[in-house]
């Protein structure tokens, strides 16, 4: 049976989410790869037992996690149940729904009858109670959002979810939903975007909402999928992310784009004496508007290796602009290309 180490909470930070009174730690695990039906589940026990070691709380899924689609969550039900659950007043699990998760009209996007359904079979397949954030995975452009909003606001007083989150709606759109959760006397506290070094939009449309209405942010793809970490600098091996044509977001034309910068961000990181990863989780965490930031892992070294990232949060001056300057001189990326 497993043991957590008394000493998890004696180095890990954690943040409050916006004018809530909830905290997360400043880096949460994320499950949308590596914890599938595909992947062996003494690795995925491993990874969330030294994730929690390390005093990591918040763990994310979503409905269509896997592969297969479901799977993520039916696996962290099963560790839940043979290994976290004396645990699970000290974790925050999310989850979501918005993409297509079964087929048919239901099983896609924001209406009310998705978003209960979803939400319940998510319920079901993690065995929990309830969860402590449930998002919209994105916005929906054929349901007004006060639909997609009561149907969140519903979950919460159903007892299904203590708070509720948005995931990928642009800064306008936040602000509309925030203005209807208002309204109805939501508990809505937080907003997952993409945000890494090398997708930045957000610094100029969505956070400066968050932080006029007192929300708080936890990034995902935060080393953009492998790009800001030493993982290519030497290459591209068959068996990376890249080379993967079933991993969204990247492939190898993207590597290529991105080499030549990575090579100096990996310079500016080595003389602070971390690896780009670590360097790559901190410049993140600069932002006053992100409460946490997600990492996956394959494996448990993973795990350490990014959670010493906080050790070494600071930046001076000259850092923030030398990498500004080289972020500056990236050329603009297809995030499109090599995909079929």
């Amino acid at each position: 049976m497993y043991q957590a180490s008394q000493k998890r909470y004696d180095h890990m930070i954690y943040n409050r989410v916006g004018n809530s009174g909830l905290k997360l730690s400043a880096i949460g695990l994320g499950l949308w790869n590596n914890f599938g039906s595909v992947d062996p589940i003494a690795n995925q026990k491993a990874i969330i037992h030294q994730a929690f070691d390390l005093g990591i709380t918040y763990y994310d899924l979503a409905n269509n996690y896997g592969p297969e689609p479901g799977s993520a969550e039916t696996n962290f039900g099963r560790i839940m149940a043979t290994d976290m659950r004396p645990y699970r007043d000290e974790m925050v699990i999310a989850s979501k729904a918005g993409y297509v998760m079964w087929p048919g009209p239901y099983g896609n996007w924001g209406s009310r009858k998705s978003i209960i359904a979803s939400a319940d079979q998510s319920l079901q397949r993690t065995g929990l109670d309830y969860f402590d954030i449930f998002y919209s995975h994105r916005p929906d452009p054929e349901t007004p959002m006060e639909e997609t909003a009561t149907a969140l606001d519903q979950l919460v007083r159903q007892g299904k979810t203590l708070y509720v989150g948005i995931s990928n709606y642009n800064g306008k759109q936040t602000a509309a939903m925030t203005k209807i959760f208002e309204s109805l006397g939501t508990p809505y506290i937080i907003h997952q975007p993409r945000y890494n070094m090398f997708n930045r939009q957000v610094e100029q449309d969505l956070f400066p909402v968050l932080q006029a209405t007192h929300k708080a942010a936890v990034g995902f793809s935060s080393l953009s999928q492998g790009l800001l970490t030493d993982k290519y600098l030497h290459g591209i091996t068959t068996d990376s992310r890249a080379n993967k044509q079933t991993i969204p977001f990247l492939s190898p034309v993207q590597v290529e784009q991105t080499l030549a910068t990575v090579k100096r961000l990996n310079e500016v990181a080595q003389q602070r004496e971390q690896s780009l990863a670590q360097m790559a989780l901190a410049w993140n965490l600069r932002q006053p508007a992100l409460a946490s930031v997600l990492i996956g892992a394959s494996r448990p070294e993973q795990v350490v290796n990014n959670v010493a990232a906080l050790e070494k949060l600071k930046f001076s001056e000259s850092e923030l602009a030398t990498i500004e300057q080289i972020l500056t001189e990236q050329p603009a990326i297809d995030w499109n290309a090599g995909r079929s």
